[in-house]
Formats: structure tokens, C-alpha cells, sequence
């Protein structure tokens, strides 16, 4: 024979979290302090939540930070490497070598150090121009 934990005489209440007595006879009183404890309960959890989610989004921004600054940087490098002389048209795709003579003076040039012997400069970097016109280092 089983034993029914409700009683047919007694209401049924939805929520029993809302009201500030027993819902039963038998149920325990509930006390000012079981009601700070649920509430202190529930505000470290949720504050354990909401750190946890800032901190996430702490990461991205600084992780986005990182990213726009490389891209500042890439830019002003490649601003730069625009302005050194070149006597010719630079295109997509293009190989390039960078040279700097004697004087300090850089320039671009289309032969590489392997095909330019006796050169009167210092080889210094190769690059590959990108569909962006920017400079790939190779």
C-alpha cells in the first residue's frame, strides 16, 4: 500500500518559494535567516556568472585590440615601404627586392640579389605585393 505524501484536504500551491510560511503541516517554518541565506545564495551565484562572462569579454576586446594594432602596424609598414623610390610600376602579385647603397638611400628593385651581381647596394628584404597593395615579406 502506498502512502500519498499530499493530503487531498490541503491546497496545492505552484510556487512555495514565494510565500513566507509552510505550505504544509508538516513542512519546517520559513525563517528571516533561510530567506537571507537563499538570497545570499543566489547573489554570489549570479555574480559568479556575470564575472565569469566579463572576463570573457575582457579577453575579446583585448584579443581584438591585439588584432587592430598588428593591422596599424602592417599599415604604417606598408606605408612606408610606398614611399622608398621605385622605377617602375608596382602590381599585384609583383616580386620586389629592397637595396640600400652606400648613402643610406633604399630603393626597389626588380632583381634579386642572386641575379644582381655586383650590386652597389646592400640586399635587404624581398616582398610580394598583395591584392590590397600591401607588402608581403617573403
Amino acid at each position: 500500500m502506498q502512502t500519498s505524501t499530499h493530503n487531498k484536504n490541503e491546497p496545492v500551491i505552484q510556487d512555495k518559494n514565494i510565500i513566507p510560511y509552510p505550505t504544509r503541516t508538516l513542512d519546517p517554518p520559513i525563517t528571516l535567516i533561510d530567506r537571507v541565506k537563499e538570497i545570499e545564495i543566489a547573489g554570489n551565484t549570479i555574480q559568479s556568472h556575470v564575472n565569469g562572462k566579463l572576463d570573457l569579454i575582457l579577453k575579446q576586446i583585448q584579443n581584438l585590440q591585439n588584432e587592430a594594432k598588428k593591422i596599424i602596424e602592417q599599415a604604417e609598414e606598408d606605408i612606408l615601404l610606398h614611399k622608398i623610390k621605385c622605377n617602375f610600376e608596382k602590381k599585384v602579385g609583383m616580386i620586389i627586392h629592397l637595396y640600400t647603397r652606400k648613402t643610406g638611400e633604399s630603393f626597389f628593385s626588380l632583381l634579386s640579389s642572386e641575379e644582381w651581381l655586383n650590386s652597389p647596394a646592400t640586399y635587404k628584404a624581398s616582398y610580394r605585393i598583395k591584392p590590397d597593395m600591401g607588402f608581403e615579406k617573403l
